[in-house]
């Protein structure tokens, strides 16, 4: 069983310092790649739906089959971060994304770039991991202020992504766009080697003179003495199995959050393609009235105007305030309530669309709708790594992300090919999926608003038997 002293080690050490900000650019950099490349989704389809005369269910097939890959990637990545470590799995996953993000930009076909994408789908579907090795070297107080700053991360890539196409859409094509997007990517895996393996996973792994090195590395960058402690041995238990997941203790949140990922995903991923979308038809208040929008793919196509990119622009720029807001929220009133809030907060900035709106109208609430959905996604960010054991921790999150997945994977044909038959019916289905979502959220079992990381399903039933010093009186922490 592991032991307590540990838990005076990993959430007692005082953490606001450099080693901490080291790691948080280099695993941003993966997180700004996976921005970027769910963003660029929404700037390829119209691009190629003129330039290629793709009708709209081959459009959407575009931004589908990305999804696809990421709902087989998700559990596999998840499943060798916890068998073979942090680390390894997302330097993996970014040498794949890498290499297929590199080889899409020379598709010759359509055939071949839906392959290919489904392949970028399926390595960058692991970037996910990199929030579970930041969570295992943060501690309690700490750790909800500083997943939901690395999360800026995403914001900077889907920004980053908008400027970039703005720039290179016009002169140089959608080949080079794809190309330069992978950039980040690139300077991750140049400093990788920089990257420790997680100090939970060694240990739980049986390896705690490296995990005791790992400490002490951290401390000696930090400029800090390692407060005392003893790290105790901890039993090996098997590590990635699927079925621990329904075990008793977890199975009510297993199906709860898998669910909430999925209504997180289908409805971000919806607002940014739906962004595109409204902003294309001629007729905005007849849109929103619910009429439907002309299927004229190869008689009459609009490539997106720099009004457009600008729109596209702001929008995507909802998501700094969008986590302000939740940054301030998620350690006073919990995850379970801020999580609720911004699926509560996106329903209601939805129902105006039912009605005639203004181009201003519609990108202001397009503007506050996705500020809140997107702060609701780093929240769920926030709460998986709490909830779950190391143990498996990584299939946890891989497996409420390949759930997310299946969400992203529908939304396309919601809101590129519904949308083109019933705007009602496609706002009701938005509306709806995310109204449950927040009751979902409230009825979470476990709220893990200071609540320290467990090692292993033994754990619990450990600090119900044995006390201990609280590990806060070490020091104080911060991001």
């Amino acid at each position: 069983m592991c032991g307590l002293g540990t838990t005076l080690v990993f959430e007692g050490v005082p953490v606001p310092n450099l080693f901490q900000w080291k790691l948080a650019l280099l695993t941003g950099l993966s997180w700004i790649g996976d921005a970027m490349e769910m963003m660029i989704l929404s700037i390829l389809s119209p691009q190629l739906h003129c330039e290629w005369r793709l009708p709209s269910y081959q459009v959407a097939m575009i931004t589908a089959v990305v999804f696809v890959g990421m709902c087989f990637g998700s559990p596999t990545w998840g499943n060798m971060a916890d068998n073979f470590g942090r680390k390894v799995g997302l330097t993996i996953c970014m040498c794949w994304t890498l290499y297929f993000g590199l080889l899409s930009a020379f598709a010759p076909v359509y055939g071949w770039l839906l392959f290919l994408r489904g392949l970028v789908g399926f390595g960058i579907s692991g970037a996910p991991q990199a929030v579970t090795m930041y969570s295992e070297f943060l501690p309690v107080k700490a750790r909800g202020t500083c997943i939901m700053l690395i999360a800026a991360f995403w914001a900077i890539g889907a920004v980053f992504e908008v400027l970039l196409a703005l720039w290179i859409m016009p002169t140089l094509g959608w080949r080079w766009l794809l190309g330069l997007s992978t950039i980040p990517m690139a300077i991750f895996l140049c400093f990788c080697f920089w990257l420790p393996e997680s100090p939970r996973f060694d240990r739980l792994t049986g390896k705690t003179e490296k995990a005791m090195a790992t400490l002490i590395r951290i401390a000696k960058e930090n400029g800090k003495e390692m407060p005392k402690g003893k790290m105790a041995a901890c039993k090996k238990n098997d590590r990635g199995r699927l079925k621990d997941l329904f075990s008793p203790q977890y199975w009510r949140t297993t199906l709860l959050l898998c669910f909430i990922w999925f209504a997180n995903a289908f409805s971000y991923y919806g607002i940014v393609l739906l962004t595109t979308e409204l902003f294309q038809s001629k007729d905005l208040c007849g849109t929103t009235q619910g009429a439907k929008i002309e299927q004229n793919c190869s008689l009459e196509c609009k490539y997106l105007t720099s009004a457009d990119y600008k729109d596209l622009l702001w929008t995507t720029l909802a998501e700094f305030p969008g986590l302000l807001v939740i940054l301030l929220l998620v350690d006073r009133i919990g995850r379970k309530k801020s999580l609720a809030m911004c699926f509560f907060m996106f329903s209601l900035c939805i129902l105006p669309l039912y009605a005639c709106i203004g181009r201003l109208a519609l990108t202001i609430l397009i503007f506050i709708a996705r500020a809140f959905i997107s702060g609701g996604y780093q929240v769920v960010f926030v709460y998986t790594p709490e909830v779950f054991p190391t143990e498996n921790r990584a299939l946890a999150m891989g497996t409420c992300s390949a759930m997310a997945r299946v969400g992203s994977l529908i939304t396309p044909f919601v809101a590129q090919v519904l949308l083109r038959s019933s705007v009602y019916l496609t706002v009701s289905m938005y509306f709806c999926c995310s109204l449950l979502a927040g009751i979902a959220s409230l009825i979470l079992p476990i709220e893990t608003l200071g609540r320290g990381l467990q090692e292993s399903s033994l754990d619990q039933e450990a600090r119900g038997q044995t006390t201990t010093t609280n590990p806060r009186s070490y020091g104080t922490a911060s991001c």
